[in-house]
């Protein structure tokens, strides 16, 4: 169970707003068990929008069970929402995130097959980012025994996805060719792991060079995406490949298009082009959209390719499809059980950190998912006032030195 009442330790340099820190010491401070630290994100925009404050406690109802949380997943979705640059998004103050790990805390009437102190694993309709969260029993599913709360929170939601998108969607079989996007991501590594789970498929893998070294084993063939990765892909194969997916969007949507063989699928699943600096820019919006070529359906007819697209949230939230996602988590356990794939964790954040770790995200630096550890303490960064009282004091202990060593010499 997380701890409530932690001591904390001084606020890094991306949590310079003062009133930040004051919410945060009364929420540690306080005896009240309904209430709980959360992110909330004031309004669209930057990272000075987001804080972390108290909030009260929710308590299950009918058929939800309630966590309390140990940690979340972040994802460049969440950027996205902080930047307002999603379809209908709920009205700020809003408490960010979509998936989370935990224990169950107590669960609601009607509820069958959990139990207080399961280690569990959920997807959440927001709300994630918090010490407690309440969510429908249907996206709450049990965590093996040998998984971490870390693991469990990058597990759902990057390996849900890439198993729907490989073999619901593209129907991936032995012999295939996939070319993925932002291979170094969390969505990126599940696919990967779970393309090697089928014989003789080969994997084109598309990142910043920065991270080939790390990432090299994972894919067949890897490129970087500052490249005409068109070209270097044809060098491998001239026809092309099976199953390209993008989270890219723009451009990349008509040379995702160019490089399908005949009945090749194309899935779309991201729009990451379209977050360019901290706030939402029409320009870059704009500009995606005018880059994405205008698909013709008798084009498709013609070279015989399939184009679609992939939203994991909305099946799940809007579209009611909870019985095939359960079935896929179920399949993917097994996975995990047999030790074919794990989920590829780049770092843990305290809740307190979650500006820091967003701007990661932003640059495109992590390997794998990022975790907010909500039981972690932020990391003291060394501020310019630390350094100047540090180099004060090494002086003053200097110049007593040196007194002393004086003294005892006309001594």
């Amino acid at each position: 169970m997380a701890k409530e009442g932690a001591d904390m330790t001084e606020e890094t340099e991306y949590m310079i707003d003062k009133n930040v820190g004051k919410e945060t010491e009364n929420v540690e401070s306080s005896g009240d068990a309904k209430e709980m630290r959360a992110v909330i994100l004031a309004g669209f925009g930057g990272l000075n929008k987001l804080r972390v404050t108290k909030k009260a406690m929710p308590e299950p109802q009918d058929g939800e069970v309630k966590i309390r949380v140990k940690a979340c997943g972040l994802n460049f979705l969440d950027l996205m929402v902080r930047q307002g640059t999603i379809d209908n998004p709920p009205k700020p103050p809003l408490v960010p995130g979509f998936e989370c790990s935990g224990i169950v805390e107590s669960v609601g009437e009607n509820i069958k097959g959990f139990e207080i102190g399961d280690r569990v694993m959920a997807f959440v309709n927001y709300n994630a980012w918090a010490e407690v969260v309440c969510t429908p029993v249907d996206f709450v599913y049990k965590m093996p025994d040998e998984m971490t709360f870390a693991e469990a929170a990058a597990f759902s939601l990057n390996f849900v996805a890439a198993y729907m998108m490989l073999f619901e969607v593209a129907n991936l079989r032995e012999g295939m060719s996939v070319l993925v996007h932002s291979a170094g991501g969390g969505v990126g590594q599940a696919v990967a792991q779970l393309c090697s789970t089928v014989p003789n498929v080969t994997v084109f893998g598309i990142s910043s060079c920065f991270k080939h070294a790390a990432i090299r084993d994972s894919v067949t063939h890897l490129f970087d995406r500052n490249v005409d990765y068109i070209q270097e892909v044809k060098k491998v194969s001239p026809q092309g490949v099976d199953i390209l997916l993008d989270c890219l969007c723009g451009e990349n949507t008509g040379k995702g298009l160019s490089l399908l063989k005949p009945l090749g699928t194309y899935i779309l699943y991201g729009a990451s082009n379209m977050v360019t600096g901290e706030t939402k820019s029409f320009f870059s919006f704009a500009k995606s959209w005018w880059q994405v070529e205008k698909v013709n359906p008798i084009k498709l007819y013609e070279e015989n390719k399939v184009i679609a697209g992939f939203s994991l949230l909305n099946l799940l939230f809007k579209q009611g499809r909870c019985s095939l996602v359960k079935s896929v988590m179920d399949k993917l356990l097994c996975l995990y059980n047999q030790k074919k794939i794990k989920p590829v964790v780049d770092s843990l954040w305290a809740l307190e950190e979650v500006k820091e770790a967003m701007q990661r995200i932003h640059d495109r630096g992590n390997i794998g998912k990022l975790i907010l550890d909500v039981e972690k303490s932020p990391t003291p960064l060394v501020t310019t006032t630390n350094l100047i009282c540090f180099f004060l004091v090494t002086c003053r202990n200097e110049v007593i030195r040196k007194h002393t060593s004086t003294d005892r010499a006309v001594k």
